[in-house]
């Protein structure tokens, strides 16, 4: 692969469906089917990538299966059983200026209204009511944290997000 950035994960193959070769695919994108916009996919398979297309797909009860080209047999699909199914990070969507991903903020520092820098956002974790950063402390925190989870809730605790500068301000106590 010629990028420069690592493929984003959209999703995983799941187990063979039939004899045909199809294959169970859970997806991670907001609408499952949202998966199949992208195309040809990236999986990855003994720590390589390379690119299948979707020959076909559908929904088999509440799951979605699918019919990659070249796979034909129940053989063939489960020797792709729990491959990572990505697409090239210059393929996703463009947003408008104001929205970002999730991916993109990982790594950013996040620093406070009074300048105490936290940590840099290591994960988010999706709780159901907002989602959280979690964010790995600098080594010598002066509070003794190794991590703190602040709700990204804007205007409340989230108040600037920065991607050119990969800073996140927020209005949090750093004690907590």
């Amino acid at each position: 692969m010629s990028s420069h950035q690592e493929p984003v994960v959209l999703g995983k193959l799941g187990a063979s469906h039939g004899i045909k070769g199809w294959l169970k695919i859970t997806s991670y994108t907001d609408s499952v089917e949202d998966i199949f916009d992208y195309s040809p996919w990236l999986i990855k398979e003994q720590g390589e990538w390379r690119e299948v297309k979707v020959a076909q797909w559908r929904y088999q009860g509440k799951a979605i299966i699918a019919a990659l080209e070249g796979v034909t047999t129940r053989d063939q699909a489960q020797m792709l059983t729990n491959c990572e199914i990505a697409i090239p990070a210059e393929a996703m969507k463009a947003l408008p200026e104001d929205e970002f991903y999730w991916r993109d903020l990982i790594g950013c520092e996040v620093v406070n209204t009074k300048g105490y820098k936290m940590g840099k956002v290591d994960q988010i974790v999706e709780t159901g009511s907002n989602d959280v950063l979690l964010v790995k402390a600098n080594a010598k925190d002066g509070f003794g944290k190794t991590e703190r989870m602040i709700p990204f809730v804007t205007e409340q605790f989230i108040l600037e997000v920065n991607l050119a500068e990969k800073q996140i301000l927020v209005d949090w106590d750093p004690d907590f």
